[in-house]
């Protein structure tokens, strides 16, 4: 994902359509480095545009939503009002391809005098700042100061004169000729998608590789492969035919803004078609503001998720390898105990036989009335042969007392491997802040967290996931082990439907029936979304089992989310839900 040149190009173009003409009404400075412009646009709505400087995300679009102010606005705020204030914007513009988009804004001055100024935003990452200049490219004053101590390369500072900073040397590609492009491309030995936005302005990594896929030329291949390939100069012509038919579809405004989600999960936008990725993965979007706001309140919510949810991980992922090496080292001591029978059988041996041993031997060999076969008993030769079969039968005793013990520890402990890998599976699906509530309780109801003193029980407000089948069913998934149970015990009737992956840590899921017989393709459909809300998420074969709600059970003291059932069907199948509607509750 980039905030790239060919997106400024398409937020441009979309500001001229809807604010060229426009008046500033109001100037907001929400945050230290964001401000809130809205316009009075010729056609007579009024229509926010949002600008951040954020170092870790600079954005600019037309937005729908509004954000209060501090009390007092920050100085620069107050010196646009004074300029800008019912100013008319009389045009947009974009240097080239550069990730800079001006304001022209036309507003009389004190004097009653029309004048000029701009209102530069520079989208450029850690460098991103909003410059206010006049006609004469003077810096009136920025949102961000830049004094020489922080950069070299330019200073913006009031009174110092506005250029934009050539601090790489790259070509504008709106401008490039063919035969300057082939020649770019063979003098560099690296790969073609790195040689395609290393050497032009505006083009991020994923541009290039488009550019690479509708060539049909592998973008990691080195750039040598132009000239030493017998099909070097072919796929040459096909990549700068590639380039060209994109840089035409930029000048045109010919955009299709577009983003790419992954598991439901936004991964990367541009502001022209990705055909390197499957339509199924390819969400249009009808303005490229709209992807911005979209693509980027997904990401955050997705983002500050797992920020909030980081802790929380860190607790089960370490109580989890503590529990995982427990475990293991139960295991092999159970292994161990496996001797427990043949020393048992050396002992009822010996009493049988011992008598057939002489004083000093090492060994005996006696008849296995177990088996018929003959074996061979180790001796202690400075023991007689009943002190042999007593010393074995201590060694017996003591390994069956360890296998007792272990089966119930190691039983313990998976348990709790089990418990801990389904809290993994329901922090992987919370969305918002309200589902994690849930799993903290849970984690303090458990021991692994320490309840505060005198801190009251979590509110609960998380629901679970409520789907609606192609034939109209209803169908509900937990998102944690509390609603898992609320779901299979509270919810459920005896005649509804339970899915749950076989085996694998998950998601309860149940279908009201309704008394009603269930098609096969609801089957299917609770079926994906067991396979889907589970570690197998992705997977295209996921083993589920269902049963009628009836057949659940929930054993005595066990734990959140633990179930048992004994009769049940099962079916195979994968995790792709994308043909189901999530109802919002």
């Amino acid at each position: 994902m980039a905030f790239d040149g060919i997106t400024v190009a398409a937020l441009v173009r979309e500001l001229q359509e809807t604010l060229k003409g426009g008046r500033i009404y109001k100037i907001a400075q929400p945050e230290n480095d964001e401000l809130l412009l809205t316009i009075k646009t010729d056609a007579g709505g009024q229509r926010r545009l949002l600008i951040s400087s954020g170092a870790s995300l600079p954005l600019m679009y037309l937005t729908q939503g509004n954000k209060p102010g501090p009390m007092t606005a920050p100085g620069f705020c107050m010196l646009l009002r004074k300029h800008l204030q019912n100013g008319r914007i009389v045009d947009i513009t974009q240097p080239g391809l550069e990730r800079i988009v001006q304001l022209h804004i036309e507003h009389l001055n004190e004097m009653g005098d029309l004048c000029r100024k701009r209102l530069i935003v520079e989208l450029m990452g850690k460098h991103s700042n909003i410059i206010f200049v006049n006609d004469q490219d003077m810096i009136i004053d920025s949102i961000k100061h830049i004094s020489c101590m922080v950069s070299s390369v330019r200073e913006v500072l009031p009174g110092r004169s506005y250029f934009i900073p050539m601090t790489q040397e790259k070509s504008d590609p709106l401008s490039v000729d063919p035969a300057s492009l082939r020649q770019s491309l063979t003098e560099k030995n690296m790969p073609v998608y790195r040689a395609l936005y290393g050497l032009y302005t505006g083009l991020s990594p994923v541009i290039a590789q488009e550019i690479c896929f509708r060539a049909g030329v592998d973008g990691d291949l080195s750039t040598a492969f132009f000239t030493r390939d017998p099909g070097g100069q072919e796929a040459l012509n096909r990549l700068c035919d590639a380039f060209f038919h994109i840089m035409e579809q930029v000048k045109a405004g010919d955009f299709h803004p577009v983003i790419v989600y992954e598991k439901k999960t936004p991964v990367e936008y541009a502001a022209l078609p990705l055909t390197m990725y499957g339509e199924a993965d390819r969400t249009d979007i009808p303005s490229i503001s709209r992807l911005l706001e979209q693509y980027y309140a997904e990401k955050s919510t997705f983002t500050r998720i797992r920020q909030k949810s980081a802790d929380l991980r860190r607790i089960v992922q370490t109580a989890l390898e503590r529990n995982v090496k427990k475990y293991d080292l139960q295991l092999r001591q159970m292994k161990d105990t496996q001797k427990k029978d043949k020393y048992r059988i050396y002992g009822e041996l010996l009493n049988t036989y011992g008598y057939e041993a002489a004083a000093g031997d090492k060994s005996l060999k006696a008849l296995n009335y177990y088996t018929g076969e003959m074996i061979t008993i180790p001796l202690d030769p400075l023991l007689s042969p009943s002190e042999n079969a007593k010393k074995y039968f201590d060694r017996y005793g003591k390994l069956k007392r360890t296998f007792e013990a272990l089966s119930t520890l190691t039983a313990q402990v998976k348990e709790e491997i089990d418990h801990l890998e389904s809290i993994q599976a329901a922090l992987d699906i919370a969305l918002r802040e309200e589902d994690l509530v849930q799993i903290r309780d849970e984690l303090v109801e458990s021991g692994y967290i320490r309840r505060r003193g005198g801190a009251k029980k979590a509110r609960f407000t998380s629901r679970p996931f409520h789907y609606l089948s192609s034939d109209g069913f209803h169908i509900y998934v937990g998102k944690n082990n509390y609603q898992n149970d609320e779901l299979t015990f509270k919810l459920a009737t005896g005649g509804d439907w339970w899915f749950h992956t076989k085996g694998i840590p998950g998601s309860h899921v149940v279908v009201k029936s309704e008394g009603a017989q269930l098609p096969d393709t609801v089957f299917e459909d609770a079926a994906r979304l067991a396979a889907y809300y589970s570690k197998a998420r992705g997977q295209d074969r996921v083993e589920i089992d269902y049963t009628e709600k009836k057949n659940v059970k929930k054993p005595n003291g066990s734990k959140p989310g633990f179930v048992v059932y004994y009769t049940n069907y099962s079916m195979v199948i994968d995790s792709d839900i994308s043909g189901l509607t999530l109802l919002e509750d």
